[in-house]
């Protein structure tokens, strides 16, 4: 079977699947070759599955729980059943390591599973209105409504776990959603949509997927009919659609530049490892990925030797390969921005900092100063920066002086250093003794400053996704 007759032709709106006028090809960043051609919608697909989802809301709140639970089980069954043919579909589409696709579609059916046991836990409580006198003899409660139509927009970096985490809460939560995946990854989205609305338990249009360009996104982020807007991506983009989007809801996970501190006291080996673990998975193309690292001086140079000797042994190549660790970026210019980057730092690479084939080398630069963007930015390729610190001060006030705050780590053996970084770091998520990058897709996650606003994790995006209905009955009148 090819990839696409895995699911039909054309877009997911409405009751079945429109036909588009235009395609766009995907390409296997590894080799430049075709992958598929993907429906391209426009914004007339937009508005046509704005006013389906429109349509299908009442339905969508109304649906029992265990419709929607078994619209997720479902989901997450079909997929497990196919989970080889998503592997190898990610690898193409995105270009990342087989390994790092694998993880993805673990993850994905994590999220899909744990979206569906909250279905249970989706109600509400009561309150004691007789607090005050005029109360007394009210009953009160409150429960959880759905917000209305979503509208998930994705990055390419993790496509299929990213949608995941838009439709899944949305399902749960009783909402109609509409996805739009990145221009270049849109297959498994696709794929993984085709999935939910054959189930049968939803109304068809309670899931839809629209591809496109700019103007799409902004078709269904700005009308003022829908109930919240849920984003992942960069910083930039993110606030044009909170700006364009208001006064909608609007939550963001957006980009960082992760932090991973080492105390003098850490396991330099193993602060090194995590370096490596951390900084060039997915080829660096992960909003935590380690980026930033800030070394107490004592022992910068030790663990610096210690981190280079490691990135030399990390394997570049095809990333259909087990062995892989780091292949080429999403597309041609965005290893030009990295490479551009790494000159403009003015730091000179400890290792890599050059091309092998397509791919772009793993990357250590040191001593990177304030105001290069490889420092400062979110670099989204293989490359870490390390810096020596006088002390652990100096260390938590330059992870907090970034605009970004999503997850930053600090490698200690000292339980007061711990306690320190969790009470003093300014980010969404402190790791102590692993990687920034660690997630359970269970947890909250979300990031603080321009990191974004709100949180995922499907208990917390099915909370963002409804709002509370208050219930004050007087029995006798």
């Amino acid at each position: 079977m090819s990839i696409e007759q895995a699911w039909p032709a054309g877009l997911p709106i409405g009751d079945g699947w429109t036909e588009t006028a235009a395609t766009t090809d995907v390409i296997f960043p590894y080799d430049g070759t075709r992958v598929a051609a993907a429906p391209l919608g426009t914004p007339a697909h937009a508005r046509q599955a704005l006013d389906a989802a429109l349509a299908a809301a009442p339905a969508m709140a109304g649906l029992p729980s265990h419709a929607r639970r078994a619209a997720l089980t479902h989901a997450h069954d079909a997929l497990e059943a196919a989970r080889e043919e998503f592997e190898r579909l990610l690898v193409l589409e995105t270009g990342k390591p087989l390994a790092d696709c694998k993880v993805e579609v673990a993850r994905t059916l994590v999220t899909l599973a744990t979206a569906a046991e909250e279905v249970a836990r989706l109600h509400g409580e009561t309150v004691p209105l007789d607090l005050l006198p005029s109360g007394e003899g009210l009953i009160g409660f409150w429960t959880r409504r759905p917000i209305g139509v979503v509208v998930g927009i994705t990055g390419f970096n993790y496509p299929l776990l990213l949608a995941a985490h838009k439709i899944a809460p949305a399902v749960a939560a009783g909402c109609p959603v509409i996805v739009k995946p990145a221009p270049a990854t849109p297959l498994a989205t696709l794929w993984l949509v085709h999935l939910l609305r054959s189930a049968g338990a939803l109304p068809p249009a309670a899931v839809q997927l629209v591809t496109g360009d700019v103007e799409v996104g902004r078709t269904l982020v700005e009308d003022r009919r829908i109930g919240a807007v849920s984003f992942t991506g960069s910083a930039a983009a993110g606030h044009a659609i909170a700006r364009g989007a208001a006064p909608t809801k609007v939550l963001l996970e957006l980009g960082s530049n992760a932090a991973l501190v080492v105390a003098a006291d850490a396991d330099l080996e193993a602060a090194a490892d995590a370096v490596v673990r951390g900084g060039y998975y997915a080829s660096g193309q992960a909003c935590i990925s380690v980026q930033r690292v800030l070394v107490e001086e004592p022992v910068r140079d030790r663990f610096l030797a210690l981190l280079a000797e490691r990135v030399k042994g990390v394997t570049v190549g095809d990333p259909r390969l087990p062995g892989t660790r780091v292949a080429p970026l999403i597309d041609e210019a965005a290893t030009d921005r990295v490479l551009a980057w790494i000159s403009a730092s003015g730091a000179q690479p400890v290792t890599g900092g050059h091309r092998v084939g397509r791919a772009l080398a793993p990357t250590v630069l040191a001593d990177v100063p304030d105001g290069a963007d490889a420092w400062d930015e979110e670099i989204f390729g293989p490359v870490v920066c390390v810096r020596p610190v006088p002390d652990l001060d100096a260390a938590f006030a330059a992870v907090n002086a970034s605009r970004y705050g999503l997850h930053a780590a600090v490698y200690t053996r000292s339980l007061a250093t711990a306690f320190a970084a969790v009470e003093r770091i300014e980010a969404g998520g402190v790791v102590v003794n692993d990687v920034p990058g660690f997630r359970a897709d269970n947890m909250p996650y979300g990031g603080v400053k321009d990191s974004g606003a709100g949180r995922e994790g499907p208990r917390f995006a099915i909370e963002e996704l409804t709002v509370t209905r208050m219930a004050i009955i007087r029995p006798q009148a």
